[in-house]
């Protein structure tokens, strides 16, 4: 699809990778939002037509992303109807000077506000900044992911060294490996700040039933995180669904991978000796069976 000549790029490019999302399954209804933080210079040739409105503040200040710029899916929008009408279902916003206010600049037509995520987003990229580049946080109901919480013992651990097994890949692209949260009740401070914390060493967070968070340099980047995530995901529940696994990837398998592609895998998950199921069974190839970890341990 040809942008509109006076459409801003990143708008094209929200475009496409929402579009990219609802094709996969991963946003039904209104599931499912991202955020894009934008620089000065992304924004400063359309600042001069735009006009700020306000938009109900923060509950809690954020003093550290103050005066940066975002732009950020609508609260209840459909992102199959984004490329259709992005200026009534996107938004660029700006965090006022005392890290609390929140100006519309751009979009949210007729009433919009941001996401009710607004919250995670925001301090997952206040988390995220401290030490990467990342400019994008994106959330979405991955299916395989969900229907993978149900059956893994749900701790960051466990999680990524399942996820690592199921596709040889997977070590090189996240050896940070998947932070697992407990259930939560999302729209909340208490997700975001949970969310936050776990990304300031995972590049991925599980929201266990509920969905993935995910971040990024760039919304191919984090995109396709997910979408390399999602696919071991879909090896594991078919690995379970046929009665588990008789051979995988080995500890010392990974420790190759890490070596020939220089990256540091997550020690916790490297250290374990494969992985388990909720009932403590480890992963059905054999009938060893270990005292579970409590759900949310990181």
């Amino acid at each position: 699809m040809r942008a509109p000549p006076d459409q801003p790029w990143f708008v094209t490019d929200m475009i496409r990778v929402a579009s990219d999302m609802w094709t996969k399954g991963w946003d039904e209804r209104n599931g499912g939002n991202v955020s894009y933080r934008l620089l000065e210079s992304d924004v400063a040739p359309y600042l001069e037509g735009w006009t700020a409105a306000s938009s109900p503040p923060l509950s809690k200040a954020l003093p550290e992303i103050a005066g940066q710029y975002y732009l950020v899916t609508g609260s209840g929008k459909y992102f199959r109807n984004i490329a259709q009408d992005p200026e009534a279902n996107l938004g660029v916003i700006r965090i006022g000077v005392d890290g609390r206010q929140v100006e519309l600049l751009w979009g949210y037509r007729d009433g919009g506000v941001p996401t009710s995520e607004l919250p995670a987003h925001l301090k997952s990229h206040r988390a995220r900044q401290a030490d990467t580049h990342a400019r994008v946080i994106m959330h979405c109901h991955a299916t395989n992911l969900i229907a993978l919480s149900y059956v893994l013992e749900l701790n960051s651990a466990n999680v990524t060294r399942a996820l690592w097994e199921g596709s040889t890949e997977c070590l090189v692209v996240f050896p940070d490996g998947v932070g697992a949260l407990s259930w939560m009740v999302p729209g909340t401070d208490a997700i975001g700040d949970a969310t936050a914390e776990l990304l300031r060493k995972h590049s991925v967070v599980l929201w266990p039933f509920h969905g993935v968070f995910a971040t990024g340099e760039t919304l191919g980047e984090a995109f396709g995180l997910i979408e390399t995530v999602e696919k071991s995901a879909e090896m594991l529940v078919k690995i379970v669904a046929m009665g588990g696994a008789r051979q995988t990837i080995s500890t010392q398998n990974l420790i190759a991978l890490a070596r020939r592609f220089d990256v540091v895998p997550m020690p916790e998950a490297l250290a374990l000796d494969g992985w388990r199921l909720a009932d403590g069974t480890h992963d059905l190839s054999n009938g060893n069976v270990s005292a579970p970890v409590q759900a949310g341990q990181d």
